[in-house]
């Protein structure tokens, strides 16, 4: 049975993280099982530049072209993705025309506009519990994420939308690319507070340490330290090849709920590094292909004595197959009954 499903999303290329890469594959790949995918996602709207963070736009007075839009596709499934102005629209439609639907947790926002804006984490959870309140499963990635909202006072109903990795993509090469003094230890990602790559790049290191992405923090950072290689924004092959290169992945960030990157990491044969926390407690679950230390340091130190051949077959336990797979059976349907749709 083939379904016209409404994926609404406030994260959208041009932005390169966790979240749009799993939305990307997950929609390809149901497309390709046969269904109707339509994302409604900024591109689509006038936009603002996100305080602190211009890269990232966000879409104002979008709800009347948001209702015209679901009203011409009316959608059997309507998930909303993210918590944004777009999220928002969509969450004040389906409940002006009583549709069911589900959402997502991806990030921790609570912390975000915490460390962004220093708005007390007990407005972004009482802000969290409300949006999430009306839906009839909210999707998380982990155990632990769940577990975490669970204690935040989160009544929903929580089910499990794991992720995936391009192993045909990432995967183990000749570790020439980089002319560097080794041990190479890498973050590859989003260059922003919420990263926490100054608890990497201030460790006492041996080797090279590389830094693969952009965002608000690069400047700061690159004055800060500048025996640390900063590569930028890297994209296709070239961030494949930057990330096969690396002899340890370091994952510093303590605000992740999974951390996609990490599986990307390990597909390329690199073990990771990283605190013990929601994110690489759920990831690294196996001390074979990581170590997570609260002492970064000593993380990274043990980490660089595992097996590559290990982390490789650790990675491909992981598929965008199973991803889209768990993400569709998890849907409702939009309306109390079905049969008037075609």
């Amino acid at each position: 049975m083939t379904l016209r499903i409404a994926f609404i999303t406030d994260a959208w290329h041009p932005q390169i993280n966790g979240v749009v890469t799993t939305i990307q594959n997950t929609c390809s790949t149901l497309e390709q099982l046969g269904h109707r995918i339509t994302i409604i996602s900024p591109d689509q709207f006038t936009t603002i530049p996100c305080p602190s963070y211009p890269s990232i736009r966000l879409a104002v007075a979008c709800y009347g072209k948001l209702s015209q839009q679901l009203d011409e596709l009316k959608p059997q499934r309507i998930h909303i993705a993210t918590e944004g102005p777009l999220g928002i629209a969509a969450r004040r439609y389906c409940i002006k025309h009583n549709l069911s639907f589900t959402t997502s947790f991806h990030t921790l926002f609570a912390e975000y506009i915490n460390l962004r804006f220093k708005i007390p984490l007990s407005l972004g959870y009482g802000f969290l519990r409300w949006f999430h309140a009306p839906a009839k499963k909210v999707m998380v990635a982990t155990p632990s994420v769940e577990a975490d909202l669970k204690a935040k006072g989160f009544k929903n109903y929580f089910v499990r939308w794991s992720r995936g990795v391009n192993s045909d993509f990432y995967y183990p090469r000749d570790d020439d690319f980089l002319s560097l003094p080794r041990p190479i230890a890498m973050f590859v990602g989003r260059v922003a507070v919420e990263k926490n790559i100054k608890a990497f790049l201030s460790l006492d290191f041996p080797g090279t340490k590389v830094v693969v992405g952009d965002g608000p923090q690069l400047k700061e950072l690159k004055d800060k330290f500048p025996d640390a290689v900063f590569a930028g924004f890297q994209s296709g092959e070239p961030l494949a090849r930057y990330m096969a290169s690396a002899d340890v992945f370091v994952f510093p960030s303590l605000t992740d709920t999974f951390g996609i990157v990490m599986l990307d990491a390990l597909a390329s044969g690199v073990p990771v590094a990283a605190f013990p926390v929601t994110g690489p407690l759920d990831v690294i679950t196996s001390d074979k292909v990581g170590k997570l230390d609260e002492d970064l340091k000593k993380a990274m130190t043990e980490a660089l004595k595992l097996d590559p051949n290990d982390c490789r077959r650790f990675a491909l336990n992981y598929s965008w197959v199973n991803c889209a797979e768990q993400f569709f059976n998890h849907l409702v349907p939009s309306q109390p009954h079905e049969a008037h749709i075609q």
